[in-house]
């Protein structure tokens, strides 16, 4: 995807034999370290300004884990808002000429959905040890019922090895049709469409990052609850 001319100084990273979806994911990472650091350096009991936008990003995350997962929210809150931000960061990325989004790359997605696999099961094993197999078997406890308890644990982990996959899919399909979307349209009408189109991309952009973190968030509370 370069439809658009590859923006400086990105251009020589891609032409040292970097893929762009990496080199923009550096974009990405370095935009978002930047911020910290300003806001960081200029932190106020009053907030004004960047930090008073970052903290009113901050805050939703921390409502968010709070709300789905409990007494645990707040341990999840680094992984959650560092989702949040980047996918966001890197959907916008897209929408500037000469930028390409590298989350419509599936080795991006892939690798934002991976750690969110690992991260859940590993939570959910260190708080319910061995009764963590109670999250794949259903509520049953009679011996009779024995085949249907293997039967919803096959169900549960095909259900639960397809997270990774459709969390990346969905949204490297969305990036991808927005891009196109506003290629094509761009290209039909020029002088009209693209606002209206440009404005629509922010926002998917915006949705695709808050249901990538609320499907997390989801995954995440369903692991560390107790199982009925």
């Amino acid at each position: 995807m370069h439809e658009a001319p590859i923006i400086f100084p990105v251009n020589i990273i891609i032409a040292m034999g970097i893929p762009p979806y990496v080199a923009f994911s550096w974009v990405a990472t370095a935009i978002i370290l930047v911020v910290a650091l300003m806001v960081r350096s200029s932190i106020k009991m009053v907030p004004t300004g960047v930090q008073n936008f970052v903290e009113v990003i901050l805050e939703f995350f921390v409502n968010l884990a709070e709300t789905s997962i409990g007494h645990m929210g707040m341990t999840f809150v680094p992984l959650i808002a560092t989702l949040g931000i980047y996918i966001l960061v890197s959907n916008f990325l897209g929408l500037i000429p000469g930028c390409e989004a590298p989350t419509s790359n599936l080795n991006t997605t892939i690798a934002l959905a991976l750690p969110v696999f690992l991260t859940t099961h590993y939570y959910g094993i260190k708080e319910h040890k061995l009764s963590y197999i109670k999250h794949f078997v259903g509520p049953i406890r009679s011996l009779p019922a024995l085949p249907l308890m293997i039967l919803m644990f096959v169900i549960e982990l095909i259900g639960h090895l397809a997270r990774p996959l459709t969390l990346s899919v969905r949204l490297f399909g969305n990036m991808i049709a927005k891009h196109k979307i506003i290629l094509i349209l761009g290209l039909l009408a020029p002088a009209i469409v693209p606002s209206a189109i440009l404005g629509l991309g922010v926002l998917v952009s915006v949705i695709q990052a808050f249901v990538f973190v609320l499907l997390t968030t989801l995954y995440l509370a369903g692991a560390v609850e107790e199982a009925h």
